[in-house]
């Protein structure tokens, strides 16, 4: 087991320190005396791993202090966590708002327990963090859409476990901001209380005088107001050839060979790469530009009160700078803003930029005839730039970890990404309430 503690000797008369402890193991605590002395008690039990009724399997995992406050992790069947609050009885502090995070390829929930834990020590009273892990490891290459309808189950099952919640916000990385992107159409506009209360046998009849339930929920999330909207190093053009998987160095021969074997990557490669084409449709990133009969992305996207996007400068192998942050090439802040950053909290953001629309003013025309890269760049980049967007550019140039700038943008594990933790921060103090 480890302690986890963060003691002020002027604490008086006691302060109490909880452990960070796997399940059914030795529960220890550990009890500080203000005037210097200590005692320490020990008592073995097996922790109760206990079903609710939606089946999720709740008990406490970790605990950090914040005073009279403790931090609790608890873990439904699936792996997937929620991370939230209560107080010293070990109640809850009654959140409202939720917030979403999602894991990139071959991630895992873990991926976000730091800014997770960020979180929760700002904003102790108001959110409940919940890390997903319906997409773990391999089954992150079963698709965007695959992935975004796992993903749109468990949210709602995250709102029926915390019906006290009325906003929702997500934050995804690299591949998980593409997911979000799918799963916000999905639950955009759903009633989700009242399928609640039909699957409970209760009959709700609309006798309110509310001719139109549609209506109400319209421009919500799962019933939720839709509140920030944030990406982390994610393709939202693809990753098709024009220079946006850095790692292949702009040459055209290795785009075409990788965009040629994007099946390795299974269903998520084809729609990484645009190669897909189910049933004769275009492919899903480019129908994702765009409000379609059945699911309405662009007016999901358009729900939330803050689009943002992180976006790496340099030092990302794998997703380029013009499509992590919507931008086309020439419209990259280069090079005033790449090496130096205005701002000595937030030391490794070098720029920050929001604007309505891109920033180019003539159209480009498309030919439906016309097959190319750059086309189908532009189409997606008009539908997404139809709305408003704050775009940080980072740089983690003259820090050890910048060769690893995909994951250290999201401190992705705390030992070797934490030059990252100064964006987790500046996303945590711009969030949205």
């Amino acid at each position: 087991m480890k302690v986890v503690c963060n003691l002020n000797p002027s604490i008086t008369p006691m302060a109490s320190v909880e452990l960070e402890e796997a399940p059914s193991e030795t529960v220890r605590k550990v009890e500080v005396s203000g005037g210097g002395g200590s005692k320490t008690s020990e008592k073995s039990k097996k922790k109760k791993k206990e079903k609710d009724k939606n089946g999720a399997y709740r008990y406490y995992t970790s605990k950090v202090g914040f005073g009279c406050l403790r931090l609790r992790t608890e873990y439904d069947k699936e792996g997937n966590f929620d991370m939230e609050v209560v107080g010293g009885d070990g109640q809850r502090r009654n959140p409202t708002h939720l917030v979403i995070m999602v894991n990139g390829l071959i991630g895992r929930a873990e991926n976000w327990r730091y800014a997770a834990k960020q979180f929760l020590k700002k904003y102790p009273e108001d959110v409940i963090a919940h890390c997903s892990e319906c997409n773990p490891s391999k089954l992150t290459f079963d698709g965007v859409d695959n992935m975004g309808d796992r993903l749109a189950e468990e949210v709602l099952a995250v709102i029926k476990r915390h019906p006290g919640v009325q906003k929702i916000s997500f934050v995804g990385h690299s591949l998980g901001g593409l997911v979000t992107r799918y799963v916000i159409a999905k639950l955009s506009g759903r009633d989700v209380r009242r399928e609640f209360a039909q699957e409970n046998g209760e009959c709700r009849r609309n006798g309110s005088g509310d001719p139109c339930p549609e209506e109400k929920f319209k421009g919500k999330i799962a019933g939720l107001e839709p509140m920030n909207f944030i990406t982390f190093a994610t393709p939202h053009l693809g990753s098709r050839g024009h220079k946006q998987v850095p790692v292949f160095c702009g040459f055209y021969t290795m785009e075409k060979v990788a965009s040629r074997a994007s099946w390795l990557l299974g269903r998520s490669g084809k729609h990484l790469f645009l190669t897909d084409k189910d049933d004769g449709k275009a492919p899903l990133l480019l129908r994702m530009a765009n409000d379609c009969e059945d699911l309405k992305f662009i007016s999901a996207l358009q729900s939330f009160k803050r689009r943002v996007t992180y976006a790496n400068v340099r030092y990302d192998h794998l997703v380029g700078w013009s499509t992590a942050s919507l931008r086309r090439r020439d419209e990259l802040p280069f090079p005033k803003h790449r090496h130096c950053s205005k701002d000595d909290k937030y030391r490794h953001i070098v720029n920050v930029e929001t604007a309505e629309t891109s920033s180019r003013q003539q159209e480009v025309l498309l030919e439906d005839k016309v097959n190319g890269f750059k086309n189908l760049e532009e189409e997606m980049l008009r539908g997404l730039t139809k709305m408003t967007w704050e775009r940080i550019d980072v740089n983690f140039s003259g820090t050890k970890q910048r060769y690893l700038a995909h994951s250290t943008i999201q401190v992705k594990n705390c030992c070797i990404h934490s030059a990252g933790a100064d964006i987790v921060h500046h996303m945590i103090d711009n969030f949205l309430f």
